[in-house]
């Protein structure tokens, strides 16, 4: 075990990572927690992402609502006022919810273009 004490600069930067990730995604694409933190270069660490998503400032507006749990569901307790409203704005993008998840792979956004260009 390490006794080495977390550098705030350390935070910063990984939460840097994560919001730029999470910036990128567009609109009608999800990724899960675990992928944003694979593409911020923090591999394994999906809880983080989690708590940068908390910590993040409202000025960055960030699409936050575009990251959902690795089986394609929201994480926030069902029903609750924070579930509904990412419900309704991953909704208002075309995401498809089907017995409450998402098809992972149909709203990657490695599929935007083709979404785009195609149809769904």
């Amino acid at each position: 075990m390490s006794n080495k004490t977390p550098n705030p600069t350390d935070n910063e930067d990984r939460y840097r990572r994560i919001w730029d990730v999470v910036a990128g995604i567009p609109a009608g694409c999800v990724l899960n927690y675990g992928e944003v933190a694979r593409l911020a270069g923090l591999p394994g660490r999906a809880r983080l992402v989690g708590r940068a998503l908390g910590l993040a400032p409202r000025s960055m507006r960030l699409p936050w609502h575009r990251v959902v749990n690795a089986q394609g569901q929201i994480s926030f307790k069902p029903g609750g006022a924070k579930y509904r409203r990412q419900c309704e704005l991953l909704e208002a993008e075309g995401v498809a919810f089907v017995d409450g998840a998402i098809d992972l792979e149909a709203h990657a956004p490695s599929r935007a273009l083709d979404r785009m260009l195609w149809g769904p």
